[in-house]
């Protein structure tokens, strides 16, 4: 019976052969984050795909690009703020995902707390997101999935909150639906903030960036702020200073 090998053993417990091709790859990228979302150019403005959507912006906020496979999933490589990472979309469909992140678990020797996966939560209303350390699946099946192929929980996700259907609208038809223009409005900071919880994680750990980011936004103070006559409001970025980064683009990583 041939005994099987976990995706998380230590590179000596494998055998690994570390003189062969792709094994400075192996050795030096240290953290995975994973978007789940279904491929495909007619899925990618997808609630279902609100995970891809945040990896592509990291990417793009890091200059990494994804041109790079390793099994059924694209890959980018390079560093967030000095910390080594590889940004994982499984090209598998949302159902299959365990397999897909199971290959970039075993290729690159990671523990399973050294990998976060940033995916949509029905639960969660528009606006909000939410880290944890582990967990369940939340009714999510691509969650289910990556759990089931690697027989653990215990590995930090990202929940990012879509909402409840409308009405009797069946919620696997919702996802896959693309967000409102008044829900893309919000969507466009809560990406950013996603981003900056990633970036957070990466940096300080997840209790941390629990702390940062969990939280649901302060409400605006009842109270106008007075200030001295000697000083005046600061005047709002022009739109030409600042375009919204949350917003999804249509490019060739989108997918």
């Amino acid at each position: 019976m041939t005994a099987r090998i976990s995706p998380y053993l230590p590179i000596s417990a494998g055998g690994l052969n570390l003189s062969g091709e792709g094994d400075a790859e192996r050795i030096t990228a240290l953290k995975l984050i994973v978007g789940l979302g279904n491929p495909g150019r007619e899925y990618f403005r997808n609630r279902h795909n609100v995970g891809y959507q945040i990896v592509n912006m990291l990417a793009k906020a890091h200059d990494l690009r994804f041109d790079k496979r390793r099994g059924k999933a694209r890959l980018a490589l390079g560093s967030v703020d000095e910390q080594r990472v590889t940004l994982v979309k499984p090209r598998t469909f949302m159902n299959e995902s365990g397999r897909a992140v199971a290959q970039v678990a075993r290729f690159y020797q990671v523990e399973p707390a050294d990998m976060l996966v940033i995916f949509d939560d029905l639960d969660l209303p528009i606006g909000r997101i939410r880290l944890r350390p582990h967990g369940g699946t939340g009714g999510h099946k691509g969650m289910a999935s990556i759990i089931k192929v690697l027989a653990s929980r215990d590995f930090p996700r990202l929940r990012v909150g879509v909402g409840r259907p409308p009405g009797k609208m069946d919620p696997a038809d919702y996802v896959l639906q693309d967000f409102s223009v008044e829900q893309e409005e919000v969507m466009a900071e809560v990406r950013e903030q996603a981003v900056a919880a990633v970036e957070h994680w990466l940096a300080e750990g997840i209790e941390s960036a629990m702390n940062e980011y969990n939280s649901p936004p302060k409400p605006p103070s009842a109270e106008p702020t007075r200030l001295s006559p000697s000083k005046k409001p600061k005047e709002p970025p022009s739109a030409s200073r600042r375009q919204p980064q949350g917003i999804i683009t249509d490019s060739p990583d989108n997918n």
